[in-house]
């Protein structure tokens, strides 16, 4: 028995377990599909956003049905599935059309909800930080002005009629509409506003980091794969884990060392399968930190099954060429080697031969993760033969940082150092270089 406005259900007072179970939202699962039924990824999305998924329809056609997403005979089965659940909520794992879902909603009897809407209500939870709530307020605010239209037909009917058409026949309905319009346009405007402010303060902090010239590595990857898990792993840092999907939002940038260089390692936004434009807009600043990356280590979790794996490197090959990071350099590690078998490990590795099998939990693979990063580095690196002044201590001290391991000497006329640097650095330090110019390695 569902429970009125005011909390009464008209019997005694059900228990605190009773009414976390009736409280708790019913998801009827349904998809228009080429071919399969898997709507494994629906399900977690409603798990992580916390409904229970009671049941499931897919219909295979070649795209959906224009006006209500499925067709008709497929609509009254899923109704009466709706009601032997007892589902009081329908999800659909595509973007529905304002039509679509009004005509869903009137063919069910039952409130309709959209994968992006699933989406974009996991992200408005998570978000943590000033920016992240703009990022998601803005993405929603895009998202529901195109369907503010249904709010008000209940007030639309009341300015037209017959016997007035033309001046005089918009009613309050069609103008609270073009009102609520204005606000969200006004609110958006401004909400770019301030996220270019935003973005303004993290290119300048960029540009500080970027005048150090520590090489840049971004963790990328499906959500979920392990990315916050590895940053902890390699950085000793202690960034919030949970099981659960697209828990870190807002970029996280520790300093990883191997073998004495440092590195900035930045954990960013997980990605799906057909992730929301919206996001992907709203996100831009966040993703930069991709985009800006020397070398991009690609996390994929290596416990699924090679078909589903494939797909979610294909879901991040998307969103990165829709970036415009499709050049940037990658690394492919396959994360979560604790949970597979033998047999599952020869598949990897036939499958995925540049990959880098670690498990982010025990700490497996790390150390030739790290030998790997370094080979990516070394290969754009260029040996420099400089002789420092003394008086450049503070220039000597840099590239000790810069370089990590180098060879240096004291003469009478300063230090001698030989070391391996980034190209864009070595041109810094053009004027102290051994005949003038820096050679390759």
């Amino acid at each position: 028995m569902q429970r009125s406005r005011n909390g009464r259900t008209g019997r005694s007072r059900p228990s605190h377990a009773e009414r976390a179970t009736r409280a708790r939202q019913r998801a009827f699962a349904i998809a228009a599909l080429r071919e399969g039924d898997d709507l494994g990824e629906l399900r977690e999305l409603l798990r992580t956003a916390g409904v229970a998924t009671v049941g499931q329809a897919v219909q295979h056609r070649e795209r959906p049905h224009p006006n209500s997403y499925l067709g008709p005979g497929k609509l009254e089965e899923v109704k009466a599935h709706v009601a032997t659940t007892d589902a009081n909520l329908v999800a659909c794992d595509d973007e529905l059309s304002p039509r679509q879902e009004r005509n869903l909603e009137a063919a069910l009897g039952v409130p309709v909800i959209d994968r992006t809407a699933i989406i974009l209500d996991i992200f408005a939870g998570h978000a943590n930080s000033a920016e992240g709530k703009l990022q998601v307020e803005l993405a929603q605010l895009e998202y529901n002005l195109a369907r503010m239209r249904g709010l008000w037909t209940h007030l639309e009917r009341l300015g037209a009629s017959a016997s007035s058409p033309g001046i005089g026949t918009r009613g309050p309905g069609e103008t609270q509409i073009e009102t609520d319009r204005r606000l969200a346009r006004d609110r958006i405007s401004a909400l770019r506003r301030r996220l270019d402010e935003v973005k303004g303060s993290r290119a300048t902090m960029r540009a500080e980091r970027e005048r150090a010239h520590l090489p840049k590595l971004a963790l990328a990857g499906y959500t979920n794969a392990g990315k916050s898990t590895l940053l902890n792993r390699l950085t000793d840092a202690e960034v919030g884990v949970r099981d659960r999907l697209f828990h870190t939002l807002d970029p996280a940038t520790r300093v990883l060392r191997l073998n004495g260089r440092p590195y900035l390692l930045t954990d960013t936004v997980g990605f799906i399968q057909k992730l929301p434009h919206q996001l992907v807009d709203a996100f831009s600043a966040t993703l930069e930190e991709t985009v800006d990356a020397d070398l991009i280590l690609h996390v994929v979790d290596a416990s699924t099954h090679e078909e589903e794996t494939g797909e979610m490197l294909q879901a991040v090959d998307d969103v990165l060429a829709g970036i415009g990071a499709e050049e940037t350099p990658r690394l492919l590690i396959l994360n979560k080697a604790d949970a597979i078998d033998d047999e599952r490990r020869e598949e990897l590795r036939f499958a995925h031969p540049d990959g880098v099998a670690v498990s982010a939990l025990t700490g497996e693979g790390i150390e030739e993760l790290g030998e790997r990063i370094e080979r990516a580095f070394r290969a754009t690196l260029r040996g420099v033969d400089l002789l420092v002044p003394y008086a450049e201590g503070a220039r000597l001290a840099e590239l000790h940082e810069i370089a990590g391991d180098l060879e240096r000497s004291d003469t009478p006329d300063g230090v001698r150092v030989h070391a391996r640097l980034p190209a864009a650095v070595a041109q810094r330090y053009e004027r102290f270089a051994v005949n003038g110019s820096a050679a390759p390695a």
